[in-house]
């Protein structure tokens, strides 16, 4: 039976960022193969939305980046920041594992005889196979620096951060986990804030404004695009002139303001006036 502990405000944040992480994994691991876009607005008006392109495989549930070979990236930045984040979490995972969850439970098994008595402590197989029990990798002797079984890590990113997730809001799963102490908190948020700004830096959606290389395409004033973190729709463009700028979009707090569908056009109006 699982039930929960009620998290305090770091918990809970903690709990966000790594939701944050998740949810935008698909869009790094999707930008690994994509050249990487040095303007904006980009020059394909299809990325306006960053929208991950098609493929045949899905982006969530691969084999870690950790464990496979990488072909040639378009993208480096992507790619180094999604085994960073990777790293980082299945470390959290491993650690805060060992720090409180309960070993696997053991039994003995095995018969007495007239001449011997063979019994063996053996694991209990359903407390093994927990679905809520984070498995650690495991190395062999014969295989210097890499696991021979990677545990938990195989089920990938997505995994280990709703499994972190779970620790952080409290989640119990009958006595397989002790509650988080306030360092190890501490600890798993400061990993979750660092992985959350580390894939939004590296998909450009870490808010920091752009100005943009082209002036506005009404007026010739500077334009300059925000993002917002997290969500590539609820980018803007803000065109420095103020009320006398003539674009057809709404005024925000005195400037004229580019968001949703209006980018596309505005991306039309900057590509007319190159030409």
């Amino acid at each position: 039976m699982t039930t929960h502990t009620a998290p305090d405000a770091t918990a809970t944040v903690a709990a966000y960022d790594l939701r944050a992480v998740r949810e935008q994994w698909g869009d790094l691991l999707a930008a690994i193969g994509r050249p990487p876009r040095a303007e904006w607005p980009p020059r394909d008006s299809r990325a306006l939305g960053a929208v991950a392109e098609e493929t045949d495989e899905p982006a969530v549930g691969r084999l870690p980046l950790v464990l496979r070979e990488h072909p040639a990236p378009l993208n480096l930045t992507a790619l180094d920041a999604a085994v960073s984040i990777e790293q980082a979490l299945f470390e959290s995972c491993d650690a805060i594992a060992t720090a409180v969850q309960r070993p696997v439970r053991r039994h003995l098994v095995g018969r007495p005889t007239p001449e011997a008595t063979y019994v063996r402590w053996a694991e209990d197989q359903a407390d093994r196979d927990d679905p809520a029990r984070w498995h650690l990798p495991t190395h062999s002797a014969s295989v210097t620096a890499r696991a021979a079984s990677p545990g938990s890590r195989a089920y990938g990113l997505h995994w280990a951060a709703c499994w972190l997730e779970g620790r952080a809001l409290g989640e119990q799963s009958g006595d397989l986990f002790t509650p988080l102490s306030p360092p190890v908190i501490d600890d798993l948020a400061a990993v979750a804030r660092r992985a959350r700004t580390r894939v939004e830096t590296a998909l450009g959606r870490d808010g920091r404004p752009t100005v943009l290389d082209w002036p506005c395409p009404y007026c010739a004033g500077q334009l300059t695009a925000h993002t917002r973190s997290g969500d590539p729709m609820a980018a803007t463009v803000v065109c420095s002139t103020g009320e006398a700028c003539p674009a057809p979009v709404l005024l925000d707090r005195g400037r004229r303001v580019w968001v949703g569908a209006d980018l596309v056009g505005l991306y039309v109006a900057l590509e007319s006036m190159q030409r």
